[in-house]
């Protein structure tokens, strides 16, 4: 047959007028998906992160305030004196009485509480890349 053309054969996977076969797009897609569904996950465990390291540090923040306003408060109360363990030691009692012993637990409550609010002015999240 000289007159006619021949036509070359499509692929079974190829559709007239693109020049990739269909399973290459398929293979690209699913790529592609896969790919989205990466970034979307990794995206997702930052936030899960930075949120974990917010709540930690305002857990820890909470805890410093909380105990060292009671370190500061407690040794000038009488609980800090007549209480059940101390009367039966009065040795002990004598020590834990001692206004430089009351002062240096009212100052590490201080301390405590300094650290604290410290850590958290100078808390600073990663910038976004």
């Amino acid at each position: 047959m000289k007159g006619t053309p021949e036509t070359p054969e499509l692929p079974e996977t190829a559709t007239p007028g693109l020049s990739l076969p269909l399973t290459t797009i398929s293979d690209q897609r699913d790529a592609a998906l896969e790919d989205r569904s990466r970034k979307n996950a990794a995206s997702s465990h930052r936030h899960l992160q930075l949120w974990f390291r917010r709540l930690g540090m305002l857990i820890f923040v909470s805890i410093c305030a909380v105990v060292g306003v009671v370190l500061v408060i407690l040794p000038w109360r009488p609980e800090w004196t007549d209480n059940h363990l101390l009367l039966s030691n009065p040795g002990l009692r004598a020590l834990v009485t001692n206004s430089f012993i009351r002062g240096l637990c009212s100052g590490l409550g201080a301390l405590d509480i300094w650290i604290g609010f410290s850590q958290a002015i100078t808390y600073h999240e990663e910038s976004r890349a």
